[in-house]
């Protein structure tokens, strides 16, 4: 995946493409794989690093979602279940099965819960990870010894999946470029183009490449989360914001707070919302918080309140009681909720999908979450070949391989999450100098990932590799601060850039990294 060559194909005016995605996180991705399996001529556009908004923030789990069966949504947990069970075939190099624990403090919570999961585990019929079950008191801290003891009953034991969220977004953009799709980052529609009133193309800046170009397209669709309502207003000044923002926010600890494999899941804390304390490469990501915001950001931040929630909670839960001295972390995503116009609490909006088009034909489509973006991009795509006049093909996905994918990925230790790319990310380590070198002695990561990451993951930032290719400003964000000169020079040397470049990434990342520390 190379953007020297996607930037010279959207430079092609003469070619006249199928579709048009605006949006490089998780739903545009999802939709440009739908496009590009059913061999249309398909362009995604990002504006700035694929999932650097929403789509690298979540709480990194593949789920049907228990609270919105306790809300009753039943066709979408049952939707987002059957998904569940076809990312972990299709990905299994980066999703897999992890065993929660619901601990029990009350009399009624085992029953209560335990009936609730059993109905978890039919609607996921064949696709369930696993049958839930009554945990004895024992069994509960055998499970998770690190959990408050006092007054503790026993728990409740269900499974779900986990991912990495941002890798996971990589590998589905190398999917749309193996699969004949043109992808490419750093690329900012200004406006869209229009011929008898209807949208037939956009101006995008090619922001690393300080051109502009008009692309033209049967169909345009808009995928860009919470940002959905300003390229709607590019087509409509007027038209009524459909997105309401939720931030979600995450603090992530040292492994000892939460040593094993399982998690903990507590259904109902003091603003409505589950919380989850989860293992995830080798540290404890505990969130989350819903805060309705009135206006989107590329780079949320954390608001003290949120952090002093999630603190307050986990030391109700925790034996061992995190401070804030012990975060070496902490993230804000934003969700792109629909709004029905008529709710100020954002944890009762459904997350489910909604595709509008408008009289000019645009196709936005906004909501979901990231377990169903495989149902989004075929919902969407069954749409623009409508919309935009397109040969009707049937939808391949429900069985289509990401890029990477590998049945047995764990065997590659510490490069399991690059899948069958594993083999050649060791030989990337090994021809480069000092490529076997740590970037920093507190992360996991190799100075030859760095080299990867920009030579076959269009990496083009120092932000780009530390928070997405690699994950070191969420696993610890000073000591991404402290590797950021030592890899910004490393980028520089195979991006052909000078020290002041070295020096304005470092600036410019060390501005972001801030506000990650607590």
């Amino acid at each position: 995946m190379n953007r020297n060559e996607m930037a010279h194909r959207i430079a092609d005016t003469s070619e006249v493409w199928d579709v048009i995605i605006i949006g490089g996180g998780a739903t545009g991705l999802g939709a440009g794989i739908e496009a590009a399996s059913r061999g249309y001529r398909v362009v995604v556009l990002e504006q700035s690093d694929f999932a650097k908004g929403t789509s690298s923030r979540s709480t990194k789990l593949v789920h049907g979602g228990v609270r919105y069966l306790q809300q009753g949504d039943i066709p979408l947990v049952t939707e987002a279940l059957r998904e569940r069970g076809r990312l972990l075939r299709n990905a299994p190099h980066l999703v897999h099965n992890l065993p929660f624990v619901v601990p029990n403090y009350d009399w009624w919570e085992g029953p209560f819960y335990g009936i609730g999961l059993k109905i978890y585990d039919m609607l996921a019929g064949r696709e369930g990870f696993g049958r839930s079950k009554h945990l004895s008191l024992e069994e509960t801290f055998e499970r998770i010894p690190t959990i408050e003891p006092e007054g503790l009953r026993g728990g409740t034991i269900y499974y779900d999946g986990q991912f990495d969220d941002a890798r996971l977004a990589i590998h589905m953009a190398m999917t749309i470029a193996d699969l004949g799709g043109t992808i490419i980052n750093y690329t900012k529609v200004v406006g869209l183009t229009k011929e008898n009133d209807m949208v037939n193309g956009v101006i995008v800046q090619d922001i690393e490449n300080q051109t502009e170009h008009t692309l033209k397209g049967r169909v345009v669709i808009n995928a860009t989360g919470v940002f959905t309502d300003s390229i709607r207003s590019l087509d409509e000044p007027e038209a009524t914001s459909m997105v309401q923002a939720s931030q979600g926010v995450h603090i992530v600890l040292d492994r000892s707070f939460l040593p094993g494999d399982s998690a903990i899941m507590v259904p109902h804390t003091d603003d409505g919302r589950v919380l989850f304390a989860i293992p995830w490469h080798n540290r404890t990501v505990v969130g989350t918080t819903d805060t309705p915001l009135d206006s989107p950001s590329l780079e949320p931040r954390p608001l003290e309140d949120e952090l002093e929630f999630l603190l307050v909670h986990s030391q109700r839960y925790l034996s061992k009681d995190p401070q804030s001295e012990d975060v070496l972390s902490c993230f804000a995503g934003l969700r792109p909720l629909v709004s029905s116009g008529d709710s100020d609490n954002t944890a009762a909006i459904s997350r489910d999908h909604t595709i509008r088009i408008s009289n000019a034909g645009l196709i936005t489509i906004a909501g979901g979450k990231w377990t169903t973006y495989r149902k989004m991009g075929e919902d969407v795509i069954d749409q623009a070949m409508t919309i935009g006049g397109l040969e009707e093909r049937p939808s391949v996905t429900k069985n289509l391989h990401l890029h990477g994918w590998h049945a047995n990925a764990d065997s590659f230790d510490t490069l399991s999450v690059y899948g069958s790319d594993a083999p050649s990310v060791k030989s990337a380590l090994n021809e480069h100098t000092g490529g076997k070198e740590l970037i920093h002695d507190r992360l996991p990561y190799f100075k030859g990932e760095i080299a990867w990451a920009v030579e076959n993951e269009m990496a083009r930032t120092l932000d780009d590799v530390l928070a997405r290719r690699t994950r070191a400003l969420l696993l610890d964000a000073r000591a991404a601060i402290e590797a950021a000169p030592s890899v910004a020079q490393t980028m520089a040397s195979l991006l052909d850039k000078d020290s002041a470049w070295e020096k304005e990434q470092v600036d410019t990342f060390n501005g972001i990294a801030e506000g990650y520390i607590l």
